[in-house]
C-alpha cells in the first residue's frame, strides 16, 4: 500500500491484489468468517469503521450489512507475521454469514473422529 499508513507496508497482497481478512467478534473471539480485500478495501475498513469487501465474484466492493443489516463494525486489526491475512475484530449486528448463520463456520465439523490415530 504505497503512499499508506507504514504499518500497512507490509501487507502482502496476492497476485489478484487481495488479501484474506479473517472476521473475529471483537469480545468472545469467536471467528465469523473470511473474506478478501484489496487495497483500498482495506483503507476503506480502516478509515470507515465498517468492514469493507472485494467481492472475487461480482468484482465488486462490498459492505456487510448494507442490505441485510447485519453489519460489522471495526475494533481492530491485526496483520499476521507473513503480512498475507489480516484479522480483523468486529463488533457483529446480526448474523455474519450469508445463509443467515451467526458464523460461517457453523456447517461442518471436520475435527477427528474420537480414538483416530
Amino acid at each position: 500500500m504505497t503512499g499508506a499508513d507504514p504499518r500497512l507496508e507490509r501487507v502482502r497482497f496476492d497476485t489478484n491484489g487481495l488479501v484474506a481478512a479473517i472476521i473475529q467478534q471483537h469480545d468472545t473471539g469467536e471467528v465469523l468468517m473470511l473474506g478478501w480485500m484489496d487495497a483500498e478495501a482495506l483503507r476503506r475498513t480502516l478509515t470507515e469503521g465498517r468492514v469493507t469487501f472485494w467481492s472475487r465474484s461480482r468484482q465488486e466492493y462490498w459492505r456487510k450489512g448494507d442490505t441485510s443489516g447485519h453489519a460489522q463494525y471495526v475494533k481492530g486489526a491485526r496483520l499476521d507475521c507473513d503480512g498475507d491475512a489480516l484479522l480483523i475484530s468486529v463488533e457483529q449486528i446480526g448474523a455474519a454469514c450469508h445463509t443467515g448463520d451467526r458464523t460461517c463456520f457453523d456447517a461442518d465439523d471436520l475435527a477427528p473422529v474420537e480414538g483416530a490415530p
